[in-house]
């Protein structure tokens, strides 16, 4: 469940170095060498919109998955939420590996998280 995970957890498990040959290096996992400048405005607002989205799932569901008491209804919750953050993500406009790549690269490239950071935090607004 990574794409459910909020961006500040995300962050302290990736590299955050900001040489920008180590940026394409940790990038290339992804299945390319991205540049941020390349995203355009429409998919950073696609983003926003589905991170918010699948943040407002977790949250509102999270008492059932803490309340589960057996291991079997833990994962049948936890299957359930990710297919509804999935169709989320998708009626945003974004495929899963869109939404995934922004998400890793907010925590990847200091200046493109700032400028998604922004943006969350004025969709919240």
């Amino acid at each position: 469940m990574i794409w459910l995970v909020p961006l500040s957890t995300i962050a302290a498990e990736l590299p955050t170095s900001t040489n920008q040959t180590n940026i394409e290096t940790e990038t290339s996992w992804l299945g390319q060498n991205l540049d941020t400048d390349d995203i355009s405005a429409e998919k950073i607002s696609q983003f926003v919109q589905a991170y918010l989205q699948v943040l407002s799932l977790i949250e509102q569901r999270e008492n059932e998955l803490q309340g589960a008491e057996l291991e079997s209804e833990s994962q049948q919750i936890q299957q359930e939420i990710e297919a509804q953050a999935v169709e989320l993500i998708q009626a945003s406009g974004l495929t899963l590996q869109e939404y995934l790549q922004i998400l890793s690269l907010t925590n990847i490239v200091p200046e493109f998280g700032e400028r998604v950071a922004a943006q969350l935090q004025e969709a919240s607004n």
